[in-house]
């Protein structure tokens, strides 16, 4: 199975259309006012309107309040929803729409259980635990976490760069890879030739 890739935290619409021609299955949206990646209703737009055809647009959110969220979803094409906080599933299936959970790993974090929990869920993005940021850390977590038998889909994040991204392939054979801040010459601006390197690395783990 080919594993595919979202990239993250877009705020210019010349990189999220170069990433989905050069092979992104996905890219994603802060909408986050505490993250340097974090962009407003008509910059999203914009992105989305650009993306060519068959790229999934992902609204990334953290404990947003529904309003938030429905306006959003009211103003931009959005094809799923990434809930990146302490939402609880009853909250991120109201909208009617697919999404994804975010967990946050670290030991004693029971991937089984939080599978049944949101069980609707399209998958569980797997990422590193940090106290006091919720994502886009930059930073990796312990692979050995992962179970190998999750009834949901195991989308990993987490310190991903085009150094990993082979040997993730190939560790965890997840269903996708997220990465943001290894595409990055800064916060939100991506690198055209860093991204070109992360999905041919990816591409080859999926060929070992």
């Amino acid at each position: 199975m080919r594993t595919r890739v979202k990239i993250c935290g877009f705020t210019r619409v010349e990189d999220a259309v170069f990433a989905a021609r050069s092979g992104a299955d996905a890219i994603g949206l802060v909408f986050y006012p505490p993250s340097p990646r974090h962009i407003g209703i008509a910059e999203a737009s914009n992105i989305v309107n650009a993306l060519p055809a068959f790229t999934t647009a992902v609204a990334l959110f953290v404990d947003a309040i529904e309003a938030e969220i429905r306006d959003v979803l009211a103003n931009v094409a959005i094809d799923c929803l990434q809930f990146h906080g302490d939402e609880t599933p009853e909250q991120c299936r109201i909208y009617g729409k697919r999404y994804i959970k975010a967990i946050r790993m670290q030991d004693g974090v029971d991937v089984h259980q939080l599978a049944a929990d949101y069980h609707d869920a399209d998958g569980l993005l797997l990422d590193a635990y940090h106290p006091h940021a919720k994502g886009g850390t930059g930073s990796q977590f312990d692979w050995e976490l992962i179970p190998n038998d999750c009834a949901l889909p195991i989308i990993l994040a987490g310190g991903l760069d085009a150094g990993n991204a082979r040997a993730a392939v190939q560790m965890v054979r997840p269903y996708a890879l997220d990465v943001s801040s290894g595409v990055e010459t800064g916060k939100g601006i991506k690198d055209a030739q860093k991204m070109r390197a992360f999905l041919k690395e990816v591409t080859q783990g999926d060929t070992l």
